[in-house]
């Protein structure tokens, strides 16, 4: 059995490992790509104008998506203010556990649906959001909503938000570097340079990279959100110091099979469980899971047990 502590080190290095081995990845494809493309259009590798046009566009997308990222999904997910009189657990056990973590309280907002899910977003802790469903409120004891509202503070103290905001600009950099690569080869240039030896080395490598680089790179993306869920339920247990009421959560959110109306691919990662509540099906299970935005509730429960 592992402490909490040890758990939550833990977690943390293997959060940073996979972090720093996808901005390797994409360092990697981004030197390749440009030298590619220079090599396409008869210069010498190395040229990366267009790595700069393909970070200009995606990093203006993605900061504007980050700074507006809270308006933007409580708009999707049909999210309305909490009520401090109709909504007195959701909003002591915020208050309460806001104080434990030093954190300022998060403003709370509810989704009316019967599907068990909650989710945070906003740039930074000052603008934090914590939303829960209707379904969640009105099936959870007070321990167990303690155990899902510490989840969510700890995505926000971890500020995991702001990370998966760079890395979705990294992803969405090599998205748009695939796609010019591959629309400019196809489509119009003309080189004036050898193309023979390194440089048709290059080219092919350039058109695999193209192709294959966006699944990659949003394979990592998501392995990098599993590995976060990780790191928020044992930061969770660290604020609660109760194991059982997250466990006990879990267990309930799992075995609620009813999926969130207003959810989407894109706000998919932000909750506590996979809202689409979908599921592999036999040989499938294990590439199915390559491309989950959440580890399965079983792994997580296994993890919390170790720390009972």
């Amino acid at each position: 059995m592992e402490n909490i502590y040890e758990a939550t080190s833990k977690n943390k290095i293997k959060s940073t490992i996979v972090v720093l081995g996808f901005f390797v990845f994409i360092a990697l494809t981004v030197y390749f790509m440009s030298a590619a493309f220079s090599a396409y259009m008869g210069y010498q590798p190395g040229g990366l104008g267009i790595v700069g046009i393909a970070l200009i566009i995606s990093g203006a997308m993605s900061f504007f998506s980050y700074y507006y990222s809270d308006r933007i999904v409580l708009k999707f997910s049909k999210a309305q203010p909490a009520q401090r009189d109709k909504h007195f657990e959701f909003y002591t056990t915020a208050e309460n556990l806001a104080i434990a973590t030093g954190l300022p309280k998060p403003r709370l907002y509810v989704i009316e649906d019967n599907a068990m899910n909650a989710f945070a977003t906003g740039r930074n802790p000052d603008n934090a959001v914590v939303c829960a469903t209707t379904g969640l409120l009105a099936r959870l004891n007070r321990t167990e909503l303690e155990g899902v509202v510490a989840h969510e503070l700890s995505h926000i103290k971890n500020y995991d938000i702001r990370l998966m905001s760079v890395v979705a600009v990294m992803v969405g950099t090599v998205a748009l570097l695939a796609d010019m690569f591959l629309r400019i080869s196809l489509f119009g240039g003309r080189g004036s340079g050898d193309r023979k030896g390194g440089g048709t080395v290059l080219l092919l490598i350039g058109l695999l990279l193209a192709i294959l680089s966006p699944i990659i790179a949003n394979i990592i993306k998501l392995a990098i959100s599993r590995r976060r869920e990780y790191l928020a339920d044992a930061s969770a247990i660290a604020i609660t110091r109760q194991p059982s009421g997250l466990i006990s959560a879990l267990q309930k959110i799992s075995e609620d099979h009813t999926p969130l109306k207003s959810a989407n691919k894109a706000t998919a990662h932000l909750y506590i469980e996979n809202p689409f509540k979908d599921k592999g099906h036999g040989a499938v299970d294990w590439l199915a899971g390559l491309f989950n935005t959440h580890p399965p509730v079983g792994d997580r429960i296994t993890a919390l047990k170790k720390m009972a």
